[in-house]
């Protein structure tokens, strides 16, 4: 009876060391498989200011990318690639006090002058912001209604530039927000599916159902400094293309 046991502990014992468990070897849900730093912690490489007056407004600091809000909106934009279309982006960001940044996508010149900028872009609004503005989707593009996304809300433009929403079940609230303290940032662009999270929970997202001619199929990726004299601190950003 003791050989049995002593011959089944040893055979145990071989399967465990030859065959690693499937835990150990299966990739976490959230896995940062893919995924390319686009900031080094210590310079603006790859990193453009537009318009260029804006300059001054970015900097680094102990590994954290720094905007100073000024009396106009200025934007920091992804050069290294300029023509974007799907990917996941994520970031960590913060404001020290009051203030409203965000990041647009799919950014292109305006050539009818009237914005810097048409993009889809989502904010980042923080202390003194309401929740109409934390985690909305704007829609600066030609030729079209501007609808907004607002928190915890679901939007689907139809082909006739309707809005349709909908609230997102276990959705981004107000209390979820680490005010003054680092939050993370997923934005996933994916043809005509765009989803905004922070800290891990949905804020909002929008589907859009224009005819192709309407909408921006790629572009940059920027962030924003919106209000005069805010601040707001940027850290670990990366970028995953998604085929």
């Amino acid at each position: 009876m003791n050989k049995c046991n002593d011959v089944v502990i040893w055979v145990a014992v071989f399967l465990l060391g030859c065959c690693p468990s499937d835990s150990a070897s299966a990739e976490p849900p959230d896995a940062e498989s893919g995924f390319v730093s686009i900031f080094d912690g210590r310079t603006l490489d790859d990193w453009e200011a537009m318009p260029a007056k804006a300059d001054p407004a970015w900097e680094v600091k102990g590994g954290i990318l720094i905007g100073v809000g000024d009396k106009s909106r200025g934007y920091l934009t992804y050069s290294a690639n300029k023509q974007i279309a799907d990917f996941e982006l994520r970031f960590s960001y913060r404001f020290p006090g009051k203030g409203n940044s965000g990041v647009s996508i799919r950014a292109i010149p305006d050539p009818t002058g009237r914005r810097n900028f048409q993009c889809y872009h989502a904010d980042l609004g923080h202390l003194g912001i309401g929740k109409q503005v934390l985690g909305a989707w704007d829609f600066h593009t030609p030729g079209r209604t501007e609808h907004r996304c607002f928190l915890g809300d679901r939007l689907i433009i139809d082909e006739n530039d309707k809005p349709v929403i909908t609230p997102i079940e276990n959705g981004l609230t107000e209390a979820d927000i680490r005010k003054r303290k680092w939050n993370d940032v997923r934005v996933i662009a994916k043809q005509n599916h765009f989803q905004f999270y922070i800290n891990g929970k949905l804020a909002s997202e929008f589907t859009e159902y224009l005819a192709p001619e309407r909408r921006l199929h790629k572009g940059m990726i920027q962030l924003q400094l919106h209000d005069p004299d805010m601040i707001v601190h940027f850290k670990d950003l990366r970028l995953k293309i998604l085929k």
